[in-house]
Parts: structure tokens; C-alpha cells; sequence
């Protein structure tokens, strides 16, 4: 089984040691993942840790939750499984909705002049 903890609220500057360090006051970190921006490598200000057991996930939880950490209030929880993601690739479908880009603008204009209805928008 997985103990594995969501890290939020992170300071832009901290590692996965200062993670580990800090976890490892809890109980038996197993292990630590810093997310960060693919493009960047930047950190993206969360984390997950997982830890060996349920009983060091929950001390973890406890202690170093809304515990100042670096200038940062951390938000430590359980960590909820990825949810499944639609779509593929880049954008997916963004048709309909609102909008009101270049293309659209200029279609509405065309659509006022030629024959057809009068619309008072």
C-alpha cells in the first residue's frame, strides 16, 4: 500500500533534500517528488512524499501541516489519485462557448452587411 502525501504551498526555492530533511522528522520517508514546469524546471510549488507507513503519513499530517516552512504555510494531506485526463494532445476541442477573437469579430461584422436578418446586438 501507498502512504503517499500531497505538499502544497511550497516556496519556489525549496528542494526535495529540504523535503526529505524535513519529512524525515516525521518518520521513514520512502521517497519525494518535487514537481516542476517541463519547460522551465522550475518548481511548480508542490510536491509529493511518500512516506514507509500509515503511521509516519499521519504524524506527518499532524506536525507539519500549516507549519511555516521557508516563509510558507505547507498544506500537507493524503494525496488523491491522478484523475483521468479527456482529450489528447494540445487543446483538445475548444470549440463553442464565449470567444471573441480576431476571426470571430470579423466574421460577425460580414454577417451585418450581406442581406439576411437584422440583428440589434
Amino acid at each position: 500500500m501507498e502512504y503517499k502525501l500531497y505538499v502544497g504551498n511550497l516556496a519556489y526555492t525549496t528542494t526535495e533534500t529540504d523535503l526529505q530533511t524535513l519529512f524525515a522528522q516525521a518518520g521513514a520517508v520512502k521517497s519525494v517528488a518535487l514537481i516542476k514546469d517541463r519547460d522551465s524546471g522550475r518548481s511548480k510549488g508542490f510536491a509529493f512524499v511518500e512516506m514507509e507507513n500509515q503511521q509516519d503519513m499521519q504524524n506527518a499530517i499532524s506536525t507539519l501541516n500549516g507549519k511555516d516552512f521557508q516563509g510558507r504555510d505547507l498544506s500537507v494531506s493524503i494525496a488523491r489519485p491522478r484523475e483521468e485526463r479527456s482529450g489528447g494532445g494540445f487543446g483538445g476541442n475548444r470549440r463553442g462557448g464565449g470567444g471573441g477573437g480576431y476571426n470571430n469579430d470579423r466574421n460577425r461584422n460580414s454577417n451585418r452587411s450581406g442581406g439576411g436578418q437584422k440583428r440589434s446586438w
